[in-house]
């Protein structure tokens, strides 16, 4: 009878919301009927079991709160429905399913975002285990659910996704993962082909299928049960596959018939999952028809009778109370000392000796990563190539051997599977580090940092978070290697980001000291930043003259940091400003010295952290300058100039004039820096600026 009673409710929730969008009380409404047998999943599972949720599984969200004492999910999903600033799970920012106590983290994407960061998330259970982070969340018995619907299997995130885990299951690690398919045949007006979801997964290789019909409550449990234990006993992952049907249309404003017949919309109208309900439970005795029309009935007004008293509740009516939540909370960590003298030493060997003379930027950036690792067992490592070739350009070197390969991880070769594995470890506690190998790869899989890493804090009111750092190599000036793919100079769509710190080192002293804020920014204080390491620079040694090591290093004391909106500046001139970032930094120092030759008064100003800009520091550092000159490698189209150009319109009184790299993709070969800012072409552009003759 529960489990009716939950399919009950929600149908009525269904109903009651249409009636409030029609009163304009409440907003945008995707519907769970035809979806009821969810409940009998919820029951199947441990409330402790984190579960990642489709849009049409409210029925699944009500039983589980009905495991779970103290819940008021009538009223909870209602404030919801009403984008009531009371609604506990997002605040009023958005009608989603999600539930800190019920272990479902809201799920906002319509497609198949989600299911990577699932994939991640049941493979954090079993490191868990062998590694226990601070802020572990999940049991080490436990199971993780993703539910879905039949149209979305199609996309190339879900199969880059099931990918995965079978992947990984083929090489016998554990991954307790319940893949759910809710089959209703049809994904907004185009029909799934019959039987495409039963021939494409009845038989794949490490994903266990299971089948049941989700119009009969008894046989959905039943197998559900069965499906679940599979995956806890067995700790690898499998397939649920549900018979559902769809009813009321896509959406709030959807009309079925204007792409189904009217015999298609009243013959899934005659299957309603309740109506097989009430016959299941006449069968056998547990409640007479008339018994259950009264359980319905009586669900619907009291459903009626709370949502009179919702729309009365208070709504999110100001900017600053819509982004409360773009930034999460920090959380209180342990503090640590870091390992041993001893530890330390043996971890490093003969690049302890090495420290205190000057190194690349590639070199430093390992050193910190062994530092860091050291210092906190809960960072992970992972990408392609990380672990036993050392990184594409040796940043990873050793530390597989260091940490052995649970921490330093080589994944299969898909940049949506990196960020979900990342996104899904964060769940469970962990820091982790995992890295792009180019920044056009990012491209492939940009959505999982935009509709779900930072999205997760915004839409949990910061009851869920993705601390995270992103390390990805990237900008141009590489010489004679790979055109547009390895030379990308573009972060438009990183900047674009709410919520996301970048940030670009110049130099491998900075590069040490900001790699460690963004690991404190993540641990702590739960950032999604994204580490963005030029390439050209990684083994640059040489400054003016070759031999010179002028850009080499010692690898700053461990307490020392760059902090989150702290720039450098190099020298106090007041003639010119350059304001610049990554290999322009690089490329403006090698201006500096022709420029002051000249006579010409010049300060380097690197930015280091590119989103969000920090305005008043660069404000403060051009202060008394008489003329600023911005050099951006990026496109001069949606490059940081434009935001640059803007600030110093807004902020200061001081005319700036901006070098960028021209709106195009970069060549391979001798022409690999043509589009874009050299050293010449900033002494030539700070010499018309300033009025200096050649």
């Amino acid at each position: 009878m529960s489990l009716y009673r939950s399919g009950c409710l929600c149908r009525a929730l269904d109903r009651t919301s249409r009636k409030m969008q029609e009163a304009k009380q409440g907003f945008y409404t995707i519907g769970s009927s035809g979806h009821e047998g969810m409940a009998a999943v919820a029951a199947a599972l441990r409330p402790t079991d984190m579960a990642f949720l489709h849009y049409r599984d409210a029925a699944f969200q009500i039983h589980r709160a009905s495991q779970v004492p103290g819940q008021s999910v009538t009223w909870d999903m209602l404030l919801s429905f009403a984008c009531s600033a009371d609604d506990p799970i997002s605040g009023g920012r958005h009608k989603v399913l999600g539930s800190k106590t019920l272990n479902i983290p809201p799920q906002t994407s319509t497609i198949a975002s989600h299911i990577p960061k699932a994939v991640g998330a049941a493979y954090s259970i079993g490191l868990a285990r062998r590694h226990p982070p601070e802020h572990k969340a999940l049991e080490d018995s436990g199971i993780v659910m993703c539910s879905f619907g039949d149209a979305s299997c199609n996309h190339s995130t879900a199969q880059g996704a099931f990918n995965a885990a079978q992947w990984t299951d083929y090489q016998s690690v554990p991954l307790p993962l319940l893949f759910v398919c809710e089959d209703n045949g049809i994904g907004i007006s185009t029909r799934t082909p019959k039987g495409w979801i039963a021939a494409t997964f009845s038989t794949r290789p490490g994903l266990k299928y299971f089948a049941c019909d989700g119009l009969d409550i008894f046989d959905t449990y039943r197998v559900a049960r069965d499906a679940a234990n599979y995956v806890r006993t067995c700790r690898k992952p499998a397939f649920l596959h549900i018979r559902t049907i769809r009813l009321y249309g896509h959406a709030g404003a959807d009309v079925p018939t204007t792409y189904l017949s009217r015999d298609d919309v009243e013959a899934e109208e005659a299957n309603d999952p309740l109506l097989h309900t009430v016959r299941l439970l006449a069968e056998a005795g547990a409640a007479t028809p008339s018994e259950s029309l009264g359980i319905y009935s009586e669900t619907a007004e009291r459903v009626d009778r709370i949502a009179a008293e919702v729309v009365t509740r208070p709504r999110l009516s100001t900017a600053g109370e819509v982004m409360a939540s773009l930034i999460p909370p920090p959380r209180a960590c342990k503090p640590t000392n870091g390992p041993g003298i001893e530890d330390r030493a043996r971890i490093f060997g003969s690049d302890l000796k090495a420290m205190n003379e000057p190194q690349t930027m590639s070199r430093l950036i390992n050193w910190t990563l062994t530092d860091l690792m050291l210092d906190h067992g809960e960072i992970v490592l992972m990408g392609e190539d990380v672990g036993r070739k050392g990184g594409v350009y040796g940043v990873t070197q050793k530390l597989i051997a260091r940490f052995g390969a649970s921490r330093v991880i080589d994944t299969l070769l898909d940049e949506q599977s990196i960020l979900g594995l990342g996104i899904g470890l964060a769940h469970n506690g962990f820091v982790p580090i995992p890295e792009i190998q180019f920044l056009a790869y990012l491209h492939n899989a940009e959505d999982q940092l935009r509709g779900e890493a930072a999205t997760l804090p915004f839409f949990s009111d910061g009851q869920y978070t993705n601390p995270m750092v992103l390390r990805i190599a990237g900008l141009g000036y590489q010489k004679g290697f790979g055109g547009h793919f390895h030379n990308d100079n573009s972060v438009a769509v990183l900047r674009d980001i709410p919520g996301l710190i970048l940030a670009c080192p110049s130099n491998g002293a900075d590069a040490a000291m900001m790699l460690r804020e963004c690991v404190r920014l993540a641990r702590e204080e739960q950032r999604l930043v994204v580490f963005l390491e030029p390439i050209a620079l990684y083994h640059t040694r040489d400054l003016h003259e070759p031999g010179d090591k002028g850009w080499m290093t010692a690898y700053p004391d461990r307490s020392q940091r760059v902090a989150l909106g702290e720039v450098g500046i190099y020298g106090d001139g007041d003639d010119l400003a350059i304001l610049t970032f990554g290999n322009g930094a690089y490329l403006s120092h090698q201006a500096k010295q022709e420029l002051e030759q000249a006579g010409i008064a010049t300060r380097v100003i690197d930015l280091r952290w590119l989103s969000p800009l920090p305005e008043e520091a660069i404000e403060k550092a051009v202060s008394g300058c008489r003329h600023v000159l911005i050099v951006d490698e990026t496109r001069r189209t949606g490059g940081l100039a434009e935001s640059l150009m803007a600030l110093m319109s807004e902020r200061t009184a001081i005319p700036p004039v901006r070098l960028c790299a021209e709106d195009s993709f970069i060549a391979t070969g001798p022409s690999y820096a043509a589009t874009m800012p050299s050293a010449e072409a900033i002494v030539a552009a700070a010499r018309a600026l300033t009025g200096a003759s050649a």
